[in-house]
């Protein structure tokens, strides 16, 4: 037998995404993991949840010194996220 028209798994899984609308939710995906990767380890052992809702970044911290200081360079961290996931996902992150 003959095979036709071979692709890639990349490519198909691709084209899966696309044809079921998963792009947006993939991306969401990509930034909670990146978290852990952009910020440290240090940041990654005091994160207890994230999530995203609504286009927000929702982080709960159990070091309220950490916290003060993720919460001074929340735009650079939402820039890194966003470039990490490769589409605009998140407009804000709420540390709490």
């Amino acid at each position: 037998m003959e095979r036709k028209k071979e692709k890639k798994i990349g490519s198909l899984l691709d084209d899966f995404v696309r044809a079921n609308n998963l792009q947006h939710g993939l991306a969401e995906y990509r930034i909670t993991k990146a978290w852990n990767t952009l910020l440290g380890k240090s940041v990654a052992l005091a994160t207890r949840s994230i999530y995203v809702k609504d286009r927000k970044l929702f982080v709960k911290i159990h070091s309220s010194v950490m916290r003060n200081e993720l919460t001074m360079i929340k735009g650079d961290i939402v820039r890194r996220l966003n470039e990490t996931a490769g589409a605009e996902v998140i407009d804000d992150v709420i540390i709490r």
